[in-house]
């Protein structure tokens, strides 16, 4: 089946996640006096993420809203679980200036778009909140190319459920068969991609290899041929 839209992960795909979020949290703690009580930034941004994932996991189930969320990491994140409601967002507000003052699109992300866009049409699933991402997708100047933008925290279903994905294809009016997904993880994004119906695409930027099952490509310059059905990258054929 010809596949007529592509629907899009965000971040860690077209947005550099990681590089800005090390980015910001290492001007943050130095802004706050937090330096030294931390080894690397590198611990303390992994202490970070685990709260985030752990946090969000509560959001999900509905332990929380979206403000507490953030709250709460930030509690844990400095052991000061008495931290009022307006500290707590002082806090979080100001590492948000950081970390958004590092954002930056990946370099293979519009010249990629720019090429799909005749033939193609684009949507974004995320795993995240639309609070986070309409906004970050409008201040990188890619809003506009999307369709539609649809996040876990407002669909009540997170990839790689197929629900996930379906409602994305429903958004767009196609069947699942006419849309291929593109993420960074290999499970949560392709594989729960593929199960759903959808051509899935696995983007290794890193080249860790691996996953022979998976339509797999280390830079977005690939993805075209992936979509007509070139099979150099990725899962070998199974048409003789």
């Amino acid at each position: 089946m010809t596949i007529r839209a592509v629907l899009w992960d965000v971040d860690d795909t077209i947005f550099d996640y990681g590089g800005a979020d090390r980015a910001g949290m290492r001007a943050h703690l130095a802004a706050e006096g937090l330096v030294d009580g931390w080894d690397s930034v590198d611990q303390a941004l992994g202490r970070w993420k685990e709260l985030t994932a752990l946090h969000w996991r509560r959001y999900e189930a509905g332990l929380g809203d979206w403000q507490e969320q953030r709250r709460w990491r930030v509690r844990d994140f400095l052991e000061r679980p008495g931290m009022t409601s307006d500290e707590a967002d002082g806090w979080f507000d100001r590492y948000v200036v950081h970390y958004e003052a590092a954002w930056e699109l990946f370099p293979d992300a519009v010249p990629v778009l720019d090429l799909l866009a005749r033939d193609y049409r684009h949507g974004v699933l995320s795993n995240s909140s639309i609070h986070a991402q309409d906004p970050k997708l409008r201040t990188l100047g890619v809003r506009d190319r999307f369709e539609a933008v649809l996040c876990a925290a407002e669909l009540g279903v997170a990839k790689p459920a197929a629900e996930a994905f379906h409602a994305a294809c429903t958004a767009l009016g196609l069947p699942p068969g006419q849309v291929a997904y593109v993420g960074d993880q290999p499970d949560t994004d392709a594989r729960g991609a593929v199960e759903a119906g959808l051509l899935g695409v696995w983007l290794d930027r890193a080249d860790t290899g691996g996953r022979p099952e998976l339509n797999r490509i280390t830079d977005l310059h690939q993805l075209p041929g992936v979509l007509l059905g070139d099979t150099r990258f990725g899962a070998p054929s199974t048409f003789g």
